[in-house]
């Protein structure tokens, strides 16, 4: 009988406990100094697992069972908060966080289990780097780049010395996803890829997806690049910027309307042209851009966000060669908070990219530019400490202008032409869920359905047999058909259309409160593409979308990591392994002919492409010395078949090495505080050769006349890469007093003075005949020094 009771005892227990009432605390964070809102910030119940992060603009919502607890706030870089609650009903608790620089020692506050929420997470994949940490990093020329930085990360390459470009898991340019404040960005470059677009002092944070991509992304498959700029100080005025060797940037934030609001105004504009007009060079190079920002809280439940970039390129050579390209993007945004558990945020937004090259000596003018407008609905619900929804919906209407080409002069012999306008609509919808199934499980279950519709008002060309292309046994070679007619759409109508499932998974483990294992897979589908044989991108490649010819890319992406952290939290070491497919990408058939092609059809070739690798991440986060070694070793392969074009294919069909294939990567990068005014930071880059083709013989048809024969495509590989960058900061004794702050920052890019490839050539000796090659190189030595300053 007594056990009976007993068994009656904790059956009346357990449900009175599962009957527990449960509430809500939920809130925005800020920095204390400037009111910008923390994305990531980790908030969660001491000795529990009970815990969250703040979504892209600050807010946070947690659900427990009524009782007392000890609520704890942190973000890297800040001090954290410990505050204790009676949750006895829903609360709601804002606060501000200060910088850990700015709290005094007796009050600092260790936060441990902020680094268990992160086991405990399913998000695995992705690199958060704060515009501080960015920084820190030795860079060429001494700009501040968001994209060199990112580049130092595993499974990150470079697209070349001095570009800006990057591969993410053995992935092209075009298949990262680049969003500034949510508008796409095409072209991420400045002067050919020395800078990039982003200026880091309007820069808040900066997220890359290598993997696990949650659902609210789409559109590419190998990664997303988010970059969310500052919404401006709503403290004080604020006046910083840098002038440094090349270029010099001024940014100016503050309050609007009281404390309702924030504006942010920052430019950046580089002043080579003034070196070379005083050197009488008449070459030109320089570029400029704008950010801009602004923000108003129309009560505590809506708020109003209107940002804006706009960035421009001119490059000059004898004004026989100029070249000009830019982005423009702004968005409109709308927060609001339904309750504690429910967040949205409407956009609209609109981007454009434009490119124009001038060619004096045959007088020719071309432009080209590509225009879209985009709308998403996004909603957080915070069901309960369980469940954790997002889920919402978006569409983009894409309009592309290829090419407009125009005489400079009466004179020229260039027959002006209008290549096709091509138009698009890409639709969205998704939803995802974060489950925490026990103390140690959590999984996040996601689902995208993505459709893709390209739109009439254009004529295409119908080919006997569906084949653009047919394979010459004779010659050896592809060669262009003939139409056999024209089939018209009109405007609106749909020429092709498209629409994929994307499921997405992520699973974690945790083993103990010092390491876990995360799994994840992700399918994507992309339905635009850039149409370049260059082995970086450049300003004048086309982006073309999926239709009757271009297939979209469809990824299959599967990764397995083991998550620790050592001596409380001073070391942290993250091992991962990939394995991606990407079908339908395109390649190009021997002497392609790409720039102003209307019939781009005729060029192409449709294969897949494969790639697999481990990634090691190991870091030190406490400390005067800080930083981390990355160790990437991989294959990236691609596999192009003759299709219905007949024929080999390239490679005769086998699988060859894609053009952005690194065997090795390493890349180390230390920051040491060697006192209050001096702080020291050096990185070190080696990575494999770039696969290249190299001619393997020549034929010498007539006196003096030779032809190279090649072996087979990305058969050869260009030297190792390697550099290392050192940077000295000097900060003058601080005077909390005095409003005027400053540093200066020398630096030495490549400081032994490695001369890596940037391409290497064939070609015969003007005076001996002989055949030689010769190296391209960039950058030899470079020193740099930049004043910063804020007030």
């Amino acid at each position: 009988m007594k056990k009976l009771y007993l068994i009656l005892l904790l059956l009346v227990t357990s449900v009175l406990f599962a009957q527990q009432k449960k509430y809500t605390i939920s809130g925005t964070l800020k920095d204390v100094n400037n009111g910008e809102t923390l994305f990531g910030a980790t908030v969660y119940m001491q000795n529990t697992t009970l815990g969250t992060t703040t979504n892209e603009y600050g807010f946070y919502s947690l659900t427990a069972p009524e009782g007392e607890y000890t609520l704890v706030i942190s973000y890297i870089g800040y001090a954290a908060i410990e505050k204790e609650i009676r949750l006895n009903k829903n609360i709601t608790f804002s606060t501000e966080l200060r910088e850990d620089g700015d709290v005094l020692d007796e009050v600092e506050i260790t936060a441990e289990e902020s680094k268990k929420v992160n086991l405990r997470s399913p998000q695995m994949s992705v690199a958060k780097f704060s515009a501080q940490t960015i920084k820190q990093i030795p860079v060429v020329l001494g700009e501040v780049d968001v994209i060199k930085s990112i580049q130092l990360l595993p499974g990150v390459t470079n697209a070349g010395e001095g570009a800006s470009g990057f591969n993410v898991r053995g992935g092209a340019e075009d298949q990262n996803l680049i969003l500034l404040d949510e508008a796409i960005i095409y072209n991420a470059s400045h002067l050919f890829g020395f800078f990039s677009v982003f200026n880091n002092d309007a820069i808040k944070d900066v997220k890359l997806y290598k993997g696990g991509i949650p659902a609210k992304f789409g559109g590419r498959v190998s990664s997303v690049l988010d970059v969310r700029q500052k919404d401006g100080n709503n403290k004080e005025f604020k006046l910083s910027g840098g002038i440094g060797l090349i270029s010099s940037r001024l940014t100016a934030e503050a309050p609007l309307f009281g404390d309702k609001g924030s504006f942010l105004v920052a430019g950046r504009a580089s002043y080579a042209n003034i070196f070379l007009a005083l050197a009488k060079n008449e070459n030109r190079a320089g570029f400029y851009d704008l950010n801009l920002k602004t923000n108003y809280q129309i009560n505590a439940k809506n708020r109003l966000y209107l940002s804006g970039y706009f960035g421009n390129d001119d490059v000059g050579f004898s004004n026989s060669f100029v070249n000009s390209f830019g982005n423009l993007s702004g968005n409109l945004r709308w927060n609001h908070i339904f309750n504690n558990k429910l967040f949205s945020n409407l956009s609209a937004i609109y981007s454009r990219y434009n490119y124009d090259l001038e060619l004096d000596f045959v007088g020719l003018d071309w432009s080209s530019r590509i225009d879209n407008f985009n709308l998403k609905y996004d909603i957080d619900y915070y069901l309960n400490d369980k469940l954790k929804f997002n889920f919402g919906t978006s569409g983009i209407y894409y309009k592309f202008n290829p090419g407009e080409i125009r005489k400079l002069t009466p004179e020229s012999q260039i027959n002006p032409e209008n290549l096709d306008k091509k138009y698009a609509f890409e639709a969205g919808l998704y939803g995802s869920l974060e489950h925490k199934i026990s103390d140690k499980l959590t999984a996040m279950y996601g689902l995208r359905y993505s459709y893709f519709n390209r739109l009439g008002n254009q004529t295409l060309f119908v080919y006997e047999n569906e084949a653009p292309l047919v394979y010459n046994d004779a010659l050896g070679i592809y060669q262009r058909t003939n139409p056999i007619g024209e089939k018209t759409y009109a405007k609106g109508e749909s020429i092709a259309n498209f629409g994929n499932f994307e499921p997405r998974f992520a699973l974690s483990y945790q083993l103990n409160d010092k390491s876990s294992i995360k799994t994840s897979f992700n399918k994507i589908a992309q339905y635009l593409h850039l149409i370049s044989n260059t082995a970086s991108a450049t300003p004048l490649d086309i982006w073309a979308p999926s239709g009757t010819y271009l297939k979209p890319q469809i990824a299959n992406q599967y990764a397995f990591g083991y998550f620790r952290n050592f001596k409380e939290n001073t070391y942290s070491i993250e091992a991962e392994t990939y394995y991606k497919t990407v079908k339908n990408r395109v390649d190009y058939i021997n002497g392609a002919e790409l720039i102003a092609q209307n019939t781009i059809e005729t060029e192409i070739l449709n294969g897949q492409s494969r790639a697999y690798g481990l990634e090691l991440l190991l870091r030190k986060n406490k400390g005067d010395f800080t930083g981390w070694v990355a160790y990437t070793v991989s294959k990236a392969e691609q596999q192009t078949p003759g299709g219905k074009a007949g024929g080999p294919g390239i490679n005769n069909g086998n699988w060859y090495r894609a053009a952005y294939d690194r065997t090795h990567d390493i890349s180390i990068t230390g920051n040491y505080k060697h006192t209050e005014k001096w702080t020291f930071n050096a990185n070190f880059v080696f990575q494999t050769g770039r696969p290249v083709t190299y001619p393997n013989g020549q034929f010498e048809y007539l006196p003096n006349l030779f032809v190279p024969t090649y072996a087979g495509r990305n058969e050869d590989r260009l030297p190792a890469y390697h550099r290392l960058d050192i940077a000295a900061t000097l900060t003058p004794k601080k005077n909390r007093r005095r409003k005027w702050q400053s540093e200066w920052v020398f630096g030495i890019y490549n400081a032994y003075g490695r001369k890596n490839a940037a391409s290497i050539t064939f070609g015969a000796n003007q005076e001996t005949g002989e055949n030689e090659a010769e190296r391209t190189a960039i950058f030899g030595v470079t020193p740099s020094i930049t004043y910063n300053f804020k007030f």
